[in-house]
């Protein structure tokens, strides 16, 4: 007997839905982040010290610099993707995105270092971070709209926390790969071809992901779109012509959860193991702790979401990072294993409110007929104002000042930013019929959606 939800679609579906989105999320950021982790670890003195004349420290910030020009491609592909995803679905940008981002991260781990080919081994592996880049892109977007569109009203925070889950989660497998590289093998052994493994087998994890999303229907919301013919025939020409203040207000809101997250995905095991002196495995086990906090709290964050209010929700989650970005530091440095790995599990209690409600949140900041370009472009242009540069300007500020928790200030500033941002998200968003096709900013303040819906 076949279960049917009250909105109509199978209980089966929808746990394909979920299960599409959250498995091809993970795949994706596990790409993503164990390039952050090689970068942490590996990447400077194999692919960019030699550039930077044996000065090491200046070695890791291009290596931290190479992470940030992906995430410059994320807005051409946030484009192509969400033009290809408003006219022609979800399902097929999430099928090509995946097959992308995997494609680039193996070939990373088959590439020549600087001391096999020189100058052109950083060449190469920065291009492979711009094909990286342009497909996460498109990737969230679709993920996240295909999670929030099949959704019941009551549920969307929830159901879109699962593309948000994907990145903790990403985050816990490659900083798991990494621990036990690490582990069971020698300093020596894993510089010279251990940190090729967690690239190489990325190609398995495209196969699993492809097989799980191929199964995964298109998204309700876009269909009967293409049933009705009110889709958009230039959706982006759209977007930028009359929903600037939607794209806008969705970049800021990212921006501050983007940089404290990459603080935890790599800046702070680097900054244990280079300058505290820390075990490298030790700040792996206070990563992987953080990964599962950050997993938990998204996940409470979308379900509260749907209690609270998905604005409300966020405010708790930057008003929490805000409080907590300078006082962290003090336990960081005192190289206590226990206190490290508290001080990054605190943090993520703010990540997961100001992350989990997402997808729901951006999803009903803009009408069906620009959906995709909309969360995908706000969230692209978030990254880079937010994540994009994080461990290299905490690098910079780091070298500059000699005091970590100047570091701070900069997270809870930028924080800061995107807490305004939330405010200025009208509460009439939140609830918004995601089939309306109105081409009006749903985010200007003089606007009241309702009043919209009444009148069409």
């Amino acid at each position: 007997m076949t279960t049917t939800s009250h909105n109509g679609r199978t209980r089966a579906e929808e746990r394909r839905v979920l299960a599409g989105t959250l498995v091809g999320t993970t795949i994706e950021w596990y790409d993503f982040f164990i390039y952050a982790q090689a970068a942490a670890f590996v990447l400077a003195p194999l692919f960019f010290e030699p550039l930077a004349a044996d000065n090491a420290g200046l070695a890791q910030i291009l290596s931290w610099a190479s992470i940030g020009i992906s995430f410059l491609f994320r807005p051409l592909g946030a484009v192509v993707a969400g033009h290809l995803g408003d006219k022609y679905g979800r399902k097929l940008v999430l099928v090509v995105t995946l097959i992308g981002m995997g494609g680039a991260t193996t070939a990373i781990g088959l590439l020549p270092t600087y001391a096999a080919i020189g100058v052109g081994a950083p060449i190469l592996l920065i291009l492979m971070r711009v094909l990286q880049g342009f497909s996460a892109g498109g990737e969230w977007g679709g993920a996240a709209l295909m999670a929030v569109e099949h959704a019941p009203t009551n549920k969307r925070s929830f159901f879109g926390s699962y593309p948000q889950i994907g990145v903790p989660l990403g985050m816990l497998l490659a900083t798991g790969f990494m621990f036990i590289l690490t582990s069971s093998m020698s300093s020596e052994q894993f510089m010279d071809w251990g940190w090729r493994i967690p690239f190489i087998s990325s190609v398995v994890l495209i196969l699993v992901g492809y097989l799980i999303r191929r199964a995964v229907s298109e998204s309700p919301v876009f269909t009967e779109m293409q049933e009705r013919r009110r889709d958009s025939s230039a959706p982006l020409g759209e977007l930028l012509r009359k929903h600037k203040r939607p794209v806008l207000l969705a970049a800021l809101i990212f921006a501050g959860n983007n940089a404290a997250g990459y603080l935890v995905i790599a800046f702070f095991s680097s900054y244990g193991a280079n300058v505290l002196v820390m075990p490298r495995s030790a700040t792996l086990i206070a990563s992987l702790v953080g990964g599962v906090g950050w997993f938990a709290f998204t996940l409470f964050g979308g379900w509260i979401g749907d209690k609270i209010g998905k604005r409300k929700t966020f405010i708790i989650g930057y008003l929490w990072i805000i409080a907590w970005a300078i006082p962290m530091w003090f336990l960081i440095d005192t190289a206590s294993l226990p206190l490290f790995t508290v001080a990054i599990f605190v943090l993520t209690i703010g990540l997961g409110p100001s992350y989990g409600p997402q997808s729901a949140l951006y999803a009903e900041m803009f009408p069906a007929s620009v959906r995709y370009s909309g969360v995908s472009i706000g969230y692209a242009f978030g990254s880079i104002i937010g994540g994009a540069f994080a461990p290299m300007i905490s690098q910079f500020i780091l070298n500059a000042t000699g005091q970590s928790w100047m570091i701070g200030l900069y997270i809870a500033g930028i924080s800061t930013v995107s807490l305004i941002g939330v405010l200025l998200v009208p509460k009439s968003v939140e609830g918004r019929d995601l089939n309306d096709t109105d081409t009006g900013d749903i985010t200007a303040p003089d606007e009241d959606p309702r009043t919209i819906q009444a009148t069409v």
